[in-house]
């Protein structure tokens, strides 16, 4: 049976945009390699935030399944490919799972159908290593099927701005593959913005996430020198925000973390210096900044101790908020961990509260998850507020904690440290 629609990579990309598809009518199959998340969702599971149990359910009652069996891509129209890029050892981009999904889908490809990178990586990409394994087997992009590019722009956890709302950029390799992909994503998405082609919109992704880890840099950079100054950096931000113009307020943090912004800017540096031989010295600043964040974080633990007469050596530390964004449950990336890492290095006893994660591993170590709040920071030697998860009252904090450090700067108080 012919499918309107096949999505590669079932996950926090993927599978919200299979939904989106399929609640605007198309019929759509997922494909996975993982066990796991097929059996889940073929069970009425889902295993990502923005989508429930039930909207799962939805999902298979308008004809949705999820499958390992790379044969049904053959019946697709079109495919669009979700899965992840991280980086590899030597900082650059690891297509090993793009490699596999385009070897995948070159050996079920039909004359006719539409191919959509979606996987966050360097330009030229699209053209220079999908274009040919999709050719190998004697078809040409662009006239006998179609190749495109499309950044995926999923925010987890935002429930203002979803797929359908969200401008979706696609460049084609050429005008028919730009007009088939443009095709495609106008049944389920309302503004689709044209490319002039492949690496323009594998660019344009690479842009938005430079632009915020640089500026994320700047504001934590800032925070570091405003706390030596005695000035209180999220004052400045409010009062600079006040300008109807000309800026635009970033917030320091403990660190990045995501799939985008620790990651995508360095598929974008190692381009340019591998090509042309030089660095893009703005995100390699930027990125020795925020990863350097969590080691700042635990200096000002240490400080905040000692000057409450304590050795960070034997301090029960109580860690609030794992995840790298507010009332999700993901953890990639997230600063939590080489914060979590670096006090236990330094012999402090490591408990964790997190509404969203029940386990929490660091370097195969178990952390001791606290299911009592109150107690916990009652028990501990300084709390820190890592995730500012909306399910945090900022009274119970305030009231019963020893010290109380504040990453996230939600909690104005005379009796609290912010960053």
């Amino acid at each position: 049976m012919t499918k309107d629609l096949a999505v590669i990579g079932l996950g926090y990309v993927g599978l919200p945009l299979a939904q989106e598809a399929v609640k605007s009518g198309l019929s759509v199959i997922g494909y996975d390699l993982s066990e796991r998340v097929i059996a889940g969702l073929s069970a009425g599971t889902s295993h990502v935030d923005d989508l429930s149990d039930a909207d799962i359910v939805q999902m298979q009652n308008k004809g949705f399944t999820a499958t390992k069996d790379d044969q049904v891509l053959a019946s697709a129209k079109a495919i669009v490919i979700c899965v992840p890029t991280p980086l590899s050892a030597d900082g650059g981009p690891d297509l090993s799972a793009v490699l596999g999904a385009t070897r995948t889908i070159a050996k079920n490809l039909v004359p006719g159908q539409l191919i959509v990178l979606e996987s966050t990586t360097y330009p030229g990409t699209t053209d220079d290593v999908v274009k040919p394994i999709l050719e190998e087997g004697g078809l040409v992009a662009g006239i006998d099927f179609y190749l495109a590019f499309s950044p995926e722009r999923i925010d987890p956890g935002n429930k203002k701005f979803g797929m359908r709302n969200t401008p979706k950029v696609v460049g084609g390799i050429n005008q028919a593959s730009t007009d088939a992909a443009v095709s495609l994503y106008s049944k389920f998405v309302d503004t689709v913005v044209r490319a002039k082609g492949t690496k323009e919109a594998e660019m344009a992704k690479l842009l938005e996430n430079t632009y915020r880890h640089i500026n994320i840099a700047l504001v934590n950079e800032m925070a570091m020198f405003c706390n030596d100054l005695g000035i209180d950096l999220w004052d400045v931000i409010k009062c600079a925000s006040t300008k109807p113009f000309g800026f635009q307020a970033f917030y320091p943090g403990p660190g990045v973390g995501g799939h985008c912004i620790p990651i995508d800017p360095n598929y974008l540096s190692y381009q340019v210096k591998t090509n042309l031989g030089y660095p893009f010295k703005f995100v390699e600043l930027a990125q020795e900044i925020n990863a350097g964040m969590p080691n700042y974080i635990i200096r000002r633990v240490q400080d905040l101790l000692n000057s409450a007469g304590k050795a960070l050596n034997g301090s029960t530390v109580l860690v609030l908020g794992i995840t790298y964004k507010p009332d999700i449950a993901d953890q990639r990336e997230s600063p939590a961990i080489p914060i979590g890492l670096g006090l236990l290095e330094k012999g402090a006893k490591v408990l964790f509260h997190d509404p969203k994660v029940e386990v929490w591993k660091l370097d195969g170590k178990e952390i001791n998850r606290t299911p009592d709040l109150i107690s916990a920071l009652k028990q501990a030697d300084i709390s820190v507020v890592l995730q500012n998860h909306s399910s945090y009252k900022a009274d119970e904090l305030i009231s019963n904690s020893q010290l109380l450090f504040d990453t996230r700067g939600q909690l104005d108080h005379p009796e609290v440290e912010r960053l």
